[in-house]
């Protein structure tokens, strides 16, 4: 199974975290982690949401579709304070150091049989709260760092050009900003590349709202958090948790009635995938064929010769033409035959930059 993007589930206890991570994956993870006091991590993947697949899958009949997937992280639930040992503390923190990207779940839904850790509802409060501990986790990552460095023997040259950087973000994260933020050359951009910290990477925000809310797409606090969010450039996906729980255990047709009832044609957790494959500008391209129809993950301005190294290196490495079919071209015409008719179908070379939807053969010799 091939993993393409790995995304970190964060937030405060009791907002929906595991709730959305089982309606993702499938894993029937336990939702009640902070009472248990549990500083495990659950892992597991999603597929991607992608309708052309089935398109293709009716097309070729292969034995096996494969689907682009995303690993999603959900961490225990932060609260005020974890970075000085309260609740749980955030040692988990580090289990998420490599994700790729962030989902910040933030709670609006009224339940008086599960209280707020923190009273009332107030959105961009719990936001800061969160943030504010991941900021003091990378803020612990540096501390560590330079002192490592000094207490060596012999500081080198690379190491001062380290903690002139280091410096700049500790600097930038006692000003309570995220190192996302900070406006770095490249040269110094490289030399963080091994901390993966976690305020420089990409959020989404994701608001847990009840069935009356997400009808009526209002909720306590709407317009202070899009404009919070508007400042910092931050997504904001809005999701029923309770709703897609019930939705998640309807049949197909139902459910299609049930989301065209709500005013939205894809389910939250549908648009959540797809949302999270977007936004680090990832797209798919497809191989065919009676054995499998394959969705495959790329970077978006990636070259057709890079792109066969994600199916076989030798494909890379031999790399001789690619035979191209736009998926709208083939959906449209209904056969690779008319397709061909119509002087669509493309051979390119090693330079050509993949589009989304591209349906690629490789001719390759080694």
């Amino acid at each position: 199974m091939m993993v393409s993007l790995n995304c970190g589930l964060i937030g405060l206890p009791m907002v929906g975290k595991t709730t959305f991570f089982n309606l993702l994956t499938g894993a029937g993870a336990e939702t009640s982690d902070f009472f248990t006091g549990k500083t495990e991590t659950n892992v597991g993947t999603a597929a991607v949401p992608d309708p052309r697949l089935e398109f293709l899958g009716r097309m070729y009949k292969p034995r096996e579709i494969i689907r682009a997937r995303i690993r999603f992280s959900d961490v225990p639930g932060l609260v005020r304070g974890a970075s000085e040992g309260k609740g749980v503390g955030n040692q988990f923190l580090n289990a998420i150091r490599n994700v790729d990207m962030l989902a910040h779940v933030v709670r609006t839904f009224e339940n008086e049989d599960i209280p707020h850790v923190d009273g009332e509802i107030d959105p961009v409060r719990d936001i800061e709260t969160v943030n504010m501990e991941i900021l003091f986790a990378d803020m612990e990552v540096i501390e560590k760092r330079i002192e490592r460095i000094k207490s060596g023997k012999k500081i080198k040259k690379e190491n001062l050009a380290e903690l002139e950087v280091l410096g700049k973000c500790m600097k930038a994260l006692e000003d309570e900003m995220p190192i996302s933020r900070l406006d770095l050359p490249e040269e110094e951009k490289e030399l963080l590349k091994n901390f993966s910290f976690l305020t420089e990477k990409p959020m989404i925000l994701v608001v847990n709202t009840d069935e009356k809310q997400f009808r009526t797409r209002t909720y306590p606090g709407k317009d202070r958090l899009n404009t919070y969010a508007a400042a910092r450039g931050l997504p904001v996906l809005e999701i029923s948790g309770k709703t897609e729980v019930e939705i998640s255990q309807f049949p197909d047709e139902d459910r299609k009635l049930f989301l065209a009832d709500l005013g939205v044609d894809q389910s939250g957790i549908d648009r959540l995938v797809r949302a999270a494959y977007d936004y680090l500008g990832l797209i798919s391209f497809f191989t065919v064929g009676d054995d499998e129809v394959r969705a495959w993950t790329i970077k978006k301005g990636t070259e057709v010769r890079n792109a066969a190294g994600k199916v076989h290196s030798d494909m890379e490495r031999g790399f001789i033409r690619a035979e191209v079919v736009k998926f709208g071209d083939l959906e449209s015409l209904g056969s690779m035959a008319k397709v061909k008719e119509k002087g669509l179908f493309r051979l390119e070379g090693k330079g050509y930059i993949v589009e989304d939807g591209d349906i690629i053969k490789f001719r390759f010799n080694v």
